[in-house]
Order: structure tokens, then C-alpha cells, then sequence
């Protein structure tokens, strides 16, 4: 029976990192929008009039009430995966993955939090945020958001996609689609609007073909 164990806990890591990965996912996509739809950029968002219309606030409330937990599969997604590659992980590799993970986690919080404070400024129900606090908060939110959160992400990516191509783990085209992500991510997110969409579609297939090796190897 011990024999089994490990080889049972060996086959069940991949199914919790591609269930991990989908949600995460997921919850970030949704997210992603709503923050959007609520707090534009650019030309629409030289004025604050348009957040007193309610729909926009609770959209924002929905998209920081998801961050915290597309943050919780995130990292469930990160140890997940670091389980599963086990002692064979390249030191380095494993530690730009790992580190990477924490920060972006970290300052996807952070955009949450300045988002947060544009929803808090605009106390009274019927007037704007002032001018100032509009635009300090926004700034705030999207710079962390697509400046400092997605160039983390490309880091993870990148070390994810390397790690999955040496080990042989990853499929030649997810591996590919995971170096277009990274170079979205750090020379595209922070210029042109919805682009941060590509990282969850990447976790997305990552979580679907993980989960599915996952349940190849329990079949059999």
C-alpha cells in the first residue's frame, strides 16, 4: 500500500495545478473586463462623470471582490505545478518561477487596492470623485495592472514555458503560444487596452492541458 501512495500523490498534482490554472483563469478574465468596463482609459476617462452611473461602480465592486480570489488559485496553481516538477526542477528556473508568482501576485493586489480607492473617493452617490483623486487613482491602477503586474506575469510565463519545453512536459505549440504571451506582455499590455486579456487565455490552456494529461494518467 505505501508503494502506491506516492505514485497516487504523484497523479493527483497535475489535476490540482490544471483545475488551479482554469479558475485562476477565469476569475482574472473576469476581473480584467469589469475593471475595464468600470474605470476606462484614455479619452473617456478624462472625466469621472460616467463612475457615478452605478452599473460602472458595481462592476468594480465585482472585480475587486474576484481579485483576491483569482489570487488564492494563483498561488494554488504555482504550488501545484512546483509539486508536480519535483526534484528534477532546475534550481534557477524554479527560482525566477517562484518569484516571479509572489510579486505578480503582490501587485495584482496592489491594482486592486488603487482601484479600490477610486470606488472609495466617490462617497456621495450623486457627484464625481474630484479631479485629482479620479485621476491619481486610476493611473495608480492601471500602471501597477499593466506596467508592473504583467511584466511579472511574463517572467512567470516565460520560466513556466522554459521549465515545460526542457522537461518535456509542455506541448511544443503551448510552449510557443507562451513565448507570444510574454512578448504581448512586456512590450504590448502597457500601450494598448485589453491586451492583459492574453495572460489568462494562456493559464486557460495551460489549466485545460494539464488537467487533461492529468486525467490520461489516471486512466490508466
Amino acid at each position: 500500500m505505501r508503494e502506491n501512495a506516492p505514485e497516487h500523490g504523484a497523479l493527483r498534482t497535475p489535476r490540482a495545478a490544471g483545475l488551479a490554472g482554469i479558475v485562476f483563469a477565469l476569475l482574472l478574465a473576469a476581473a480584467m473586463v469589469l475593471v475595464r468596463l468600470a474605470i476606462p482609459e484614455g479619452a473617456d476617462a478624462m472625466t469621472a462623470r460616467g463612475f457615478t452611473d452605478s452599473g460602472h461602480r458595481d462592476a468594480l465592486r465585482a472585480a475587486l471582490a474576484l481579485v483576491p480570489f483569482a489570487g488564492i488559485f494563483f498561488l494554488w496553481f504555482l504550488g501545484a505545478i512546483r509539486a508536480h516538477v519535483g526534484a528534477v526542477e532546475d534550481k534557477f528556473l524554479a527560482t525566477v518561477f517562484l518569484g516571479s508568482g509572489l510579486v505578480f501576485t503582490a501587485t495584482l493586489f496592489g491594482a486592486a487596492a488603487a482601484a479600490g480607492a477610486v470606488l472609495a473617493v466617490g462617497r456621495s452617490p450623486g457627484l464625481p470623485p474630484s479631479p485629482v483623486a479620479w485621476d491619481f487613482g486610476r493611473h495608480l491602477a492601471y500602471t501597477l495592472m499593466t506596467g508592473y503586474a504583467m511584466r511579472m506575469a511574463a517572467v512567470f510565463v516565460s520560466s513556466l514555458s522554459v521549465m515545460g519545453h526542457r522537461l518535456g512536459v509542455l506541448p511544443r505549440p503551448l510552449t510557443i503560444a507562451g513565448f507570444v504571451t510574454v512578448l504581448v506582455l512586456l512590450f504590448v499590455s502597457s500601450n494598448v487596452p485589453w491586451a492583459e486579456l492574453v495572460l489568462p487565455a494562456w493559464s486557460l490552456l495551460t489549466g485545460l492541458h494539464i488537467l487533461r494529461v492529468g486525467r490520461g494518467k489516471g486512466g490508466r
